[in-house]
């Protein structure tokens, strides 16, 4: 098993059963192959519990009444904060240019929801908002923002709105300059492109009630998040996102991510020069 669990002495012959209710929980999948990682993630929360094994850990999470808070902490220690400013744009692009326009014409003068999952550290939401204010919209219409992850620590980090170098490798530098300011180390969103953000929240994706009030947004962003599911995950996750969305509603994923063997009720349109999940 892990090698930090060995160097700590834990008996790690109950990693199974972990895997199996983190991935039942959250959706997250450690085949075969990185059940190692999941052991060293987990390791350091075995130790600071008192826990010898992670059999106790297990019978903490699933039986324990304080289990709640501890998996907070799991989905930090498992979060892969991967993220910057301006990622996979063309996809954002067309959502701005195409699809927002017909939504908010079809909308009527009610509020055209977005929603932002998992958001990381805030980059991708604060990247959506950028390119409506750039082209306007936030003059003419009601656009709502929402920004949730699995992770307090991530949220934490998006709503304090700190970025170092590595969160703009992609961002053109006249847009750093007009969206931010330094800050000491750090590079600090101004406060009226922060204002675009209508809230950050805590959402584990299987969670089906904190799910539910989001995913009626007409436009999702749920991506490179799927990689880490389970095939069974990423239909659960679909198929709810599908059965809350309205018609039509367009779900973005990463640019490595299929839906294709997860779902028949959204197809692969290339809309605006991107690749979109449409729901018709």
């Amino acid at each position: 098993m892990g090698s930090q669990a060995d160097t700590l002495g834990l008996n790690s012959s109950a990693v199974p059963l972990l895997r199996d209710l983190i991935h039942t929980r959250t959706g997250l999948s450690f085949e075969e192959g990185r059940v190692d990682l999941l052991a060293e993630r987990l390791a350091p929360l075995v130790v600071e519990r008192g826990f010898t094994s992670f059999l106790d850990y297990y019978y903490l999470l699933k039986y324990d009444e304080s289990g709640a808070d501890e998996w907070m902490r799991v989905m930090d220690a498992l979060s892969v904060p991967e993220t910057y400013f301006w990622r996979e744009i063309d996809q954002v692009r067309a959502v701005v240019d195409v699809i927002v326009p017909a939504l908010v014409c079809a909308l009527r003068g009610s509020p055209l929801r977005i929603w932002s999952v998992p958001c990381a550290s805030g980059e991708e939401p604060l990247t959506i908002a950028m390119m409506l204010d750039m082209a306007g919209w936030f003059g003419r219409a009601a656009i709502e923002i929402h920004a949730s992850d699995a992770s307090p620590a991530q949220v934490a980090r998006a709503r304090a709105g700190r970025y170092r170098d590595r969160s703009f490798r992609a961002l053109p530098a006249n847009l750093r300059e007009r969206y931010f300011r330094a800050d000491g180390d750090a590079w600090v969103p101004d406060a009226a492109l922060v204002s675009r953000i209508t809230s950050w929240s805590v959402v584990n994706l299987m969670d089906r009630d904190r799910v539910a009030p989001l995913a009626r947004a007409p436009v999702i962003f749920c991506r490179n998040v799927f990689i880490y599911f389970s095939q069974d995950g990423v239909r659960d996750v679909v198929t709810r996102f599908a059965d809350l969305m309205p018609s039509p509603a367009y779900l973005c994923v990463g640019a490595s991510e299929s839906l294709l063997r997860a779902t028949s009720r959204f197809t692969l349109e290339e809309i605006g020069g991107a690749f979109v999940y449409v729901k018709r």
